[in-house]
């Protein structure tokens, strides 16, 4: 199938947003990247955000449409995002392939190295939280305990069959836009709905072609 690139393209305010103020710049750099990989995005997402919200919907898009078509993120910058640690938290476990039109070869490690100093941060948070209750409970504030009753193999089972069924969901989610899509144009069936995401070259989880039961059994964790 080739490389397949999403861009992902964050400004701070709606005005520079409206404005497209950093945007064409950032677009400049990516298609200058990808250009000299003989490349083009298959699809863009911008992201406009002020730096109170945790939240990044747009990042949250291109993250699935990557997971859809196998595809690498790819921004302009690095440090425009260095500081964000929900997205490089969740880029860290997402497990999507990353670039970065003015670091190409440091993606994976520099991210990395980004996630442990966010998390880091998120642990000395975490600490001074555990501290906080330990006082309140010294002042005999009743807190909630955490059943023991599951043995540790029977609790690693589970925990492992629910992550399955967490990816599955997840997947089944990314899946869904395309699938209502091919619905509207007529095609209802398992096999073909299988025939037409392999027309549009969206692979399975793990790389392969669609077959109906693969599309049941997507229905099936959307439920």
């Amino acid at each position: 199938m080739g490389d397949r690139f999403v861009s992902y393209l964050r400004v701070s305010t709606d005005r520079q947003g409206r404005s497209g103020l950093g945007i064409e710049a950032q677009r400049a750099a990516v298609a200058s990247y990808l250009a000299g990989l003989g490349a083009e995005p298959i699809a863009e997402f911008v992201e406009v955000e002020s730096g109170k919200r945790a939240d990044r919907p747009e990042l949250t898009r291109a993250l699935a449409e990557c997971r859809v078509r196998k595809a690498t993120l790819v921004i302009a910058k690095l440090d425009r995002l260095a500081r964000d640690a929900h997205f490089l938290l969740g880029l860290q476990r997402s497990d999507i392939a990353f670039t970065a039109a003015d670091m190409p070869n440091a993606n994976r490690l520099t991210v990395g190295i980004m996630a442990m100093v966010a998390e880091e941060e998120r642990r000395a948070i975490s600490e001074r939280t555990k501290a906080a209750l330990a006082a309140a409970k010294a002042r005999g504030v009743k807190l909630g305990g955490r059943p023991e009753s599951l043995k540790n193999t029977e609790l690693g089972r589970q925990r492992g069959t629910e992550a399955r069924r967490a990816r599955a969901a997840a997947r089944a989610k990314d899946l869904a836009p395309v699938i209502e899509a091919i619905r509207a144009e007529g095609i209802t069936s398992a096999t073909g709905i299988a025939k037409a995401l392999n027309e549009r070259s969206i692979p399975t989880a793990r790389g392969g072609k669609w077959q109906a039961v693969q599309v049941q059994r997507l229905e099936l964790a959307r439920r």
